[in-house]
């Protein structure tokens, strides 16, 4: 029987979807060929057929609300076909097709249809639309509800687009401006993940975006590579030198020497006449220094360095800069002095060293040490003047004060240790103006370095050159030294300041010696001497050392204190021998 017309539903009610088994709104039944298809039914998107050309379909907005569409569920719904097969027709084609052909997608939702309004023509299918198609944007895609991407191609580009409504104008037909569009694919510029088109023609898809992250992880895995290739090339040229011999930059070799002033020139100028001696006793052995005096193998050292060999029971041997050894035998000795000569003989070629003058110091002059530290020979170490006329006494071993040494000495900060005994304290030229003999350690208080361990903190000891040269010549010629002396006995205990005549003479003995230089002077016992050329004395110690500076026979000028009152006497010094 042929199909009922579609009577459009009431103007104030929406439609109502049937229920059915598929749980989901369905539209109307299709009207006849013959009857204006309502817009938003699925008549006015009918499906393309291969091979024939579609119209091309403009965007609609649909102003009815949305309705909730429900889940479709599987089965046919007789609902979407006509009740006798009526045929609707096929734009493009002139044939006619069934009305089931014109079914929309599942899902789709009646509320989409307009209610009433008048129809407006749509270009190239020959059926009429809403007036609300012609709204000037098209509506968002909802789920469910067929676009115009999915029935029908888009429009060709540069084609009118349906003239939209006049607000408060009456709705009447719109004039088809291109009955013949061209043809379209069905898919045509068809992008799902497109925002809604926001008026005109759809635009072209964007281009295609560039995936980063196959680029990232490539140049992660170039670098990991290149950082392992580097790092192993590294460790191979750590651990074996690199892959070829490797030639270092050096400068030429210097053919000249050095300027005499130097260090190094000054070294150069005395290591030759510079020797170790090496001493060995029946108890004891040790190390020290020497230079030579003169062409008959003379050589001047301490006495502590030369005292294990005793009274020529010992062993001495010398050796020289060049790695030349000689034995060498006691010539004389003094402990007073803490000097003694040794002589070698056999031996040529020797370089004795030039002696200088220690009355010409002054505080602050460069000097240069020599000597054999530790049996280090041929150390050099060069510092400066720190004070002239230290009083320094040494040792004191044998308890009654016969060994005891008595120095003037001059004080330098060139490093000086155990083994640089005897060795000479040269100034800039090259000069002998002193020979090493104490430092004083930090473990050791001060002393000589025979019996100090302990290292140089920058306080060493040198007897005077002019002293040194006096006692050297007497024991070479002689075999003993003579001591200056002014004929008095001293209080060694004393506490307070200055040197005091001892009252009281000792094995019943004159404190002042009858006859001698002190009583010739003027001293009593009791009397405290203060000053010694001017020069502040302020013990016993300080007052001998002062006196053995000078040369028997010398005159002093001695200031002294007696009952309260001071006084001043002239002194010549005696002189004593030593056995």
């Amino acid at each position: 029987m042929p199909a009922a017309p579609y009577p459009g539903p009431p103007p104030s009610t929406p439609p109502t979807a049937p229920t059915g088994t598929t749980g989901e709104a369905r539209s109307p039944l299709t009207p006849p060929a013959d009857q204006p298809h309502p817009a938003g039914s699925a008549a006015a998107h009918p499906q393309p057929t291969p091979g024939s050309a579609a119209a091309p379909q403009p965007a609609t907005t649909q102003s009815a609300p949305v309705a909730p569409t429900a889940t479709p569920t599987a089965g046919p719904d007789p609902a979407q076909e006509g009740a006798d097969g009526a045929f609707v027709p096929h734009p493009g084609d002139g044939g006619p097709r069934p009305a089931s052909a014109t079914k929309p997608h599942a899902g789709a939702d009646p509320a989409q249809e307009p209610t009433d309004g008048p129809f407006v023509p749509h270009p190239g299918d020959g059926g009429p639309r809403p007036a609300s198609a012609t709204a000037p944007y098209a509506a968002a895609p909802q789920p469910g509800t067929p676009s115009p991407g999915d029935h029908a191609p888009a429009p060709t580009p540069g084609a009118p687009a349906a003239p939209a409504a006049t607000p408060g104008a009456a709705p009447g037909p719109t004039p088809n401006p291109n009955p013949n569009p061209t043809p379209q694919p069905a898919w045509h510029q068809y992008d799902p993940w497109s925002a809604p088109l926001q008026g005109g023609p759809a635009a072209p898809p964007p281009a295609p975006r560039l995936r980063r992250g196959p680029l990232v992880a490539g140049a992660v895995a170039l670098a990991l590579l290149a950082g392992g290739v580097g790092g192993g090339i590294g460790a191979y040229v750590e651990r074996y030198g690199g892959i070829s011999d490797i030639n270092l930059s050096q400068s030429a070799a210097e053919e000249g020497g050095r300027k005499p002033d130097t260090v190094a020139g000054i070294a150069q100028s005395a290591l030759p006449g510079v020797v170790t001696l090496h001493v060995r006793g029946s108890a004891e052995q040790g190390t020290g220094t020497g230079f030579v005096l003169d062409h008959q193998g003379h050589i001047l050292t301490n006495n502590h360095v030369v005292e294990p060999a005793g009274g020529g029971s010992g062993e001495i041997s010398v050796t020289f800069s060049g790695g030349q050894t000689a034995k060498a035998r006691v010539i004389g000795r003094d402990g007073g002095y803490d000097l003694a000569v040794v002589q070698v003989e056999g031996v040529a070629g020797l370089r004795p060293l030039t002696l200088g003058n220690s009355d010409s110091v002054r505080v602050g002059d460069p000097v240069v040490a020599i000597g054999a530290p530790f049996d280090l020979a041929n150390t050099v170490t060069a510092g400066i003047i720190s004070a002239k006329q230290r009083p320094i006494t040494a040792g004191g071993q044998k308890g009654d004060g016969s060994d005891v040494s008595y120095v003037d000495a001059l004080q330098t900060d060139a490093p000086i240790n155990p083994g640089n005994s005897g060795g000479p304290l040269v100034d800039a030229k090259a000069r002998v103006i002193g020979i090493n003999s104490a430092i004083r350690a930090a473990d050791s208080g001060s002393g000589l370095d025979g019996g100090a361990q302990g290292g140089s903190i920058g306080l060493g000891f040198a007897i005077p050159i002019n002293q040194a040269k006096r006692v050297a010549e007497e024991l070479i010629n002689t075999g003993r030294a003579t001591h200056p002396v002014i004929g008095v006995t001293l209080e060694m205990e004393y506490a307070g300041d200055g040197a005091r005549v001892d009252e009281r003479g000792k094995d019943g003995k004159d404190p002042v010696i009858p006859g001698g230089p002190g009583a010739k002077a003027g001293i009593k016992a009791g009397d405290v001497i203060t000053k010694v050329d001017g020069a502040p004395v302020h013990s016993g110690e300080e007052l001998i050392v002062k006196i053995r500076s000078h040369r028997p026979g010398d005159t002093l000028a001695l200031t002294l204190q007696r009952g309260g009152k001071e006084r001043s006497v002239r002194l010549s010094l005696g002189s004593s021998s030593t056995d």
